[in-house]
């Protein structure tokens, strides 16, 4: 894997943005898997005052040399101290864009989408030769699919493009689609069976719509980030930009609602694989999901919490439980000052919602807040109130636990669940 992170950062040829100490600027969203962040974030960063990724950073730190399995620190999701913060944040200044009404220039587009696939596909795309013959791919297929698009300007659908693209550069291996966010694949739902990723899907693409981020822009925008794993890394943004004013927002979702979504996650055959845990010599052993999934012993999915291996032959419930249960401890424990949000309020009111989030970070409220829609993003099912009780009789009783009775009140969730969303 060593030698693959080596060609794909070669591959990317990254420059270097000696920008790290004009950032003047943070947000990181801390929340559990789950909770609705990738929605969340994706509102946000419709707004022109922010820049951020069209992803995570998770697969940065990968290439930066600060993922799981790297070295003996890297033995979960939890970092101390970075390694190489140079090259972590040329890799995140090359990622970050800003939202604009207009379509992005078509190379501009191109070259985001080939450093987007490497990550996706390395085993794919991950040699010199591959590389050229998929960045050729791209200009044909990215041709076809702009001529073909139902009219200019906003009538040219994201999704559109994407699968057009990608069909054209996956001929007939259109299963591959199904890895991506936004249901664009024919709906095969083959098991992820790629010899080797970098990002975890679901899979996501360049934005149509956002611009590359500028020098400028790093000192002047509010840079925002969110990655479940965040709330194992107290200060890793400092340490990145050590001039930085970075706020934290806290989202939160009852345990119910983000258990059975992370157990729909984890038995899903084509997204959320996060860890192959062959780098860390673990078979797991997860009743519910090892003995379910041909992939069950291999394949970790979501956040890796520091004590993870006391999961590694628990209940999937459990498993789940406990990746909700971490990461607002950790939050909570911290003593970090944040900025707190639960989703089921953004859900019921998303404009106020935003515009109370924008006020904290002294933004200005975008004129077309209160008619924005808001997307369907990394979901199993379509946001709606009330899916946990599906499992019901299984999630219940989980409650009574005094860790979780705790961390409820805490978040301001009530004990009885008729209240739950």
């Amino acid at each position: 894997m060593d030698s693959l992170l080596a060609s794909v950062n070669s591959l990317r040829a990254v420059p270097h943005a000696p920008w790290r100490a004009s950032v003047r600027r943070v947000a990181v969203i801390l929340t559990s898997s789950r909770s609705g962040s990738t929605l969340f974030k994706a509102a946000m960063a419709s707004h022109p005052g922010v820049a951020a990724l069209d992803g995570e950073a998770e697969p940065f730190l990968a290439l930066s040399g600060n993922g799981f399995g790297q070295d003996a620190a890297c033995a979960s999701d939890a970092i101390d101290r970075l390694a190489q913060p140079d090259r972590l944040a040329d890799n995140i200044f090359d990622g970050l864009s800003i939202a604009t009404a207009h379509i992005a220039p078509l190379g501009e587009l191109q070259q985001r989408w080939s450093k987007r696939l490497l990550l996706q596909f390395p085993a794919l795309f991950g040699t010199r030769d591959a590389y050229a013959r998929l960045q050729q791919a791209l200009a044909a297929s990215f041709g076809a699919a702009c001529e073909q698009a139902p009219g200019q300007g906003r009538a040219i659908a994201q999704q559109d493009v994407a699968r057009a693209v990608l069909a054209g550069i996956f001929g007939g291996e259109h299963w591959r689609l199904d890895y991506y966010d936004g249901k664009i694949g024919p709906g095969e739902c083959r098991p992820f069976a790629e010899a080797a990723k970098i990002e975890e899907p679901p899979f996501v693409l360049p934005d149509l719509r956002r611009r590359r981020c500028t020098e400028d822009d790093a000192a002047s925008k509010v840079l925002l980030f969110k990655t479940p794993s965040d709330a194992y890394r107290p200060g890793l943004y400092q340490q990145l930009f050590p001039n930085a004013d970075v706020r934290h927002i806290h989202l939160t979702r009852g345990y119910a609602q983000c258990v059975n979504g992370l157990m729909d996650g984890w038995l899903s055959p084509t997204g959320f694989f996060s860890h192959d845990m062959a780098r860390a010599g673990a078979e797991l052993a997860i009743e519910g999901y090892s003995n379910f999934r041909a992939f069950g012993r291999r394949w970790w999915k979501f956040d890796l919490p520091p004590n993870w291996r006391a999961y590694a032959r628990s209940s999937l419930e459990l498993v789940c439980l406990n990746q909700w249960l971490s990461c607002h401890r950790h939050i909570l424990d911290s003593g970090v000052a944040a900025h707190r949000v639960a989703f089921e309020d953004f859900l019921a009111d998303p404009a106020g919602t935003l515009a109370r989030v924008y006020g904290w970070l002294d933004l200005p409220p975008p004129p077309d807040l209160c008619g924005r829609q808001l997307p369907v993003t990394m979901a199993t099912e379509t946001p709606a109130p009330g899916r946990w009780r599906k499992r019901r009789l299984l999630l219940e009783p989980l409650a009574r636990l005094p860790d979780v009775a705790r961390t409820m009140r805490e978040l301001g969730y009530g004990a009885e669940p008729e209240a739950w969303q």
